[in-house]
């Protein structure tokens, strides 16, 4: 392999194995989700409180986003302000990703 081909390999490798590196683990998301969501939110995402939302299905980035703003203080809600602040960068990656992971269907009302 020539010197210009090898630089150009590592210069293409090295950002898949950052995102590797930084890539969401579904299972530590769930035993998140079973320690601390679940309560309100359920394992499976379907809210089993008022007023707490289903997040089964969502889009991750959008979880990702609103758990930072909840820990951050930039969002406020008396429950989600207290447990956000608990959680690390890599939990709000992981419950994300456990929570988008999950299917929804959904029908049309008739």
């Amino acid at each position: 392999m020539n010197k210009n081909r090898f630089v150009q390999a590592i210069v293409l490798a090295v950002p898949l194995a950052c995102q590797a590196a930084h890539a969401a683990d579904r299972d530590a998301g769930r035993h998140k989700v079973q320690t601390l969501c679940q309560n309100c939110h359920g394992e499976d995402g379907r809210a089993t409180l008022p007023g707490a939302a289903n997040l089964s299905g969502q889009q991750k980035e959008y979880i990702v986003e609103q758990l930072r703003a909840f820990r951050s203080g930039s969002r406020h809600n008396e429950q989600m302000s207290v447990v956000a602040k608990t959680l690390s960068d890599a939990d709000i990656e992981n419950v994300a990703e456990w929570y988008s992971s999950i299917k929804v269907t959904v029908e049309m009302p008739q």
